[in-house]
């Protein structure tokens, strides 16, 4: 995936990985309405700015909209992002810049520790 979705945009895709399937565009505009106080035009017209970038299908009749990317694809696309620009693309940086401000708790650390103790050794591969 190589796509930037702006927060608007992300507020939509939001909506469709948390129900996980089809939704009419008519219910996303509800659910907007109630979480940000969107009017529908706006919900519409971001709906529209996500199909545009191919982040949504829409289908016919009712303008039924399915997510065409996950949110593991966002995440990894902005995290890369993120990487690249802040941090010279070295992903040991990015790591020894969230670690050194000491914010972690014991918990957290113990899992970082065993999701890193996880990770295939690919400089033996």
């Amino acid at each position: 995936m190589d796509m930037k979705l702006f927060d608007s945009e992300l507020k939509v895709m939001e909506v469709l990985w948390k129900e996980g399937g089809d939704l009419p565009a008519g219910a996303i505009a509800k659910a907007l309405q109630e979480e940000t106080g969107w009017n529908r035009n706006t919900t519409y017209t971001v709906i529209k700015k996500c199909i545009a970038k191919g982040a949504i299908l829409r289908s016919d009749p009712k303008f039924i909209c399915h997510a065409l990317v996950t949110r593991q694809e966002v995440q990894s696309y902005e995290t890369d992002e993120l990487i690249d620009k802040m941090f010279d693309g070295s992903k040991q940086k990015f790591f020894a810049a969230f670690l050194a401000d000491n914010s972690l708790t014991g918990e957290e650390i113990r899992e970082l520790k065993k999701l890193a103790s996880e990770l295939p050794d690919k400089g033996s591969e």
